[in-house]
């Protein structure tokens, strides 16, 4: 078994390994992963964290021992500060939210040296709402993580892992954790789900205060929450059926 850590900002986890391929997920600055092919320039991985599969530019990857991986585990934290500027030996990169630091303003990563210029470990946010809220207007994009750009199960992965909830990626997969909750039992930090005409989970949000939920559709916004399901601010209109309410 062999081990990862992607040490670009950003890294498009692709379906298949070619650069024309779906981009399903993205490993962010620190996140570790395993190794399990490498084809030329392209590395098949699967993530430490959600255990998600996909293939990523080699180039974007640096290598860890096992000792390496276990330590930077135990050494890194999940950055909820939108932007981080680290100075590495290559200059200087800003790194996004969900991204993984060194608990120190000054870590490694196997043999790397980092420095966190933006160092700071107090949260500003006390709930994961509050943080979803900081991702308002940022746009829609299949399978990304960051304020840059997101979709809606990354949104509500990288909210709740801010508060060291661990989630699948994918919706239908986070739609099988937590307890059911009636709607009129709901409170802010619920997440709900909502299904296409199949019957197959599609979409998630968390709920707001106020019967009101923060979803990625289109870019992040906050609409109003129904018994129904969403409800479009501006048009009214009903855009997404509720399946169910989840309590983490």
């Amino acid at each position: 078994m062999s081990f990862s850590y992607c040490f670009v900002s950003i890294s498009p986890v692709r379906k298949e390994n070619a650069d024309p391929s779906e981009m399903v997920t993205q490993l962010l600055f620190g996140e570790l992963v395993e190794v399990l092919e490498i084809q030329q320039n392209w590395t098949k991985i699967t993530t430490f964290l959600d255990q998600y599969t996909g293939w990523v530019d080699t180039k974007h990857l640096i290598a860890l021992t096992e000792k390496e991986h276990k330590r930077w585990l135990d050494q890194s934290i999940y950055s909820n500060h939108r932007t981080c500027e680290l100075v590495t030996p290559w200059g200087i990169q800003f790194v996004p939210r969900g991204s993984f630091i060194g608990v120190e303003e000054e870590f490694s990563i196997g043999n790397t040296r980092f420095k966190n210029l933006q160092f700071n470990t107090d949260s500003p946010f006390d709930q994961p709402f509050e943080l979803a809220a900081d991702y308002l207007n940022t746009p829609y994009l299949w399978g990304g993580k960051t304020p840059y750009g997101i979709d809606c199960s990354g949104l509500t992965q990288q909210v709740f892992r801010a508060f060291s909830i661990q989630l699948p990626r994918d919706a239908y997969e986070q739609a099988e954790v937590g307890q059911t909750i009636e709607f009129e039992d709901l409170e802010p930090n619920d997440l709900a789900f909502f299904t296409n005409a199949n019957g197959k989970v599609i979409h998630v949000g968390i709920i707001s205060d106020d019967n009101e939920i923060i979803h990625a559709s289109g870019h992040v916004r906050k609409d109003i929450f129904t018994s129904e399901g969403i409800i479009h601010r501006e048009n009214k209109n009903l855009t997404h059926h509720l399946s169910a309410i989840k309590r983490l």
